[in-house]
């Protein structure tokens, strides 16, 4: 699933494609987001002029210009493609903008899970989600009052979204290693010095994706990992060999010899 830094490059390229732009149609073009969508919803679209394009989490918002607002997640697999109207649609295509200029921005998704739902300003969207991980007005006493009185891990709270938004298992490991934490300390253990210390790995692993993403797709990040995917090679500060461990059901990617 796309991480705050992927879906924060997404978002990017929606808001190059469509703000200013008026909305000529909608497009439901999958069964599975048509089931969220009314023929009055889609109609409401019509002539509604594109505002701007925001992230919460791992969600994008476009926000159209009588208030209402689409919330598209990418889920897996989901990507935007920006063409012109005229043009075939993309394999996979499974939902589309198209304005009134002429070009058009397509979502496509081989596996057809991603959603886009509209809300309207009586019934706004609603986010059970922590601060973004990415806040810079976060600071680190709020962050270890969020993971106050928890027993898990400390990896596996990274990725809860109610403590923090837009972490996932990528950045959650390589944030771990910049603060050179064992991903299985309990939460419960660590010290001030020490939240301190993983806030700013997480803001450094973070403007890390951010600034060395080619694609929103983590598959074709620019930058090697520090941590992630390298299991067996040699640790890039310690060069002790990564190792991996399962936690609750995902594969943690970790030094031994320089995350305590």
């Amino acid at each position: 699933m796309p991480e705050l830094p992927e879906v924060e490059a997404a978002a990017r390229i929606a808001r190059r494609a469509v703000v200013g732009r008026a909305i000529a149609a909608v497009d439901v073009l999958h069964p599975s987001i048509a089931r969220r969508w009314t023929l009055a919803e889609r109609r409401r679209c019509r002539g509604r002029r594109i505002s701007a394009v925001t992230r919460r989490g791992k969600s994008q918002l476009l926000h159209l210009d009588d208030g209402c607002i689409l919330v598209v997640h990418f889920r897996l697999d989901g990507d935007w493609v920006v063409d012109a109207a005229g043009e075939p649609l993309p394999s996979f295509a499974r939902f589309a903008i198209r304005c009134t200029d002429g070009r058009r921005l397509v979502l496509t998704d081989p596996r057809a899970l991603s959603t886009v739902t509209v809300h309207t300003p009586a019934a706004p969207p609603t986010f059970a989600l922590g601060p973004e991980a990415d806040d810079p007005t976060l600071t680190a006493a709020e962050l270890g009052a969020r993971l106050a009185g928890r027993r898990t891990a400390i990896k596996q709270a990274l990725l809860d979204q109610r403590i923090l938004a837009g972490l996932g298992n990528i950045y959650a490991a390589e944030a771990l290693w910049r603060a050179r934490l064992d991903p299985r300390r309990r939460v419960g253990t660590l010290e001030a010095s020490e939240v301190a210390r993983l806030l700013r790995g997480i803001r450094a692993a973070l403007a890390d994706g951010v600034a060395h993403l080619g694609r929103y797709r983590t598959g074709t990040r620019t930058a090697p990992w520090r941590v992630y995917d390298r299991a067996g090679s040699p640790c890039r500060r310690c060069r002790t060999q990564i190792a991996i461990l399962t936690q609750g059901g995902r594969t943690t990617y970790w030094c031994p010899g320089c995350q305590h």
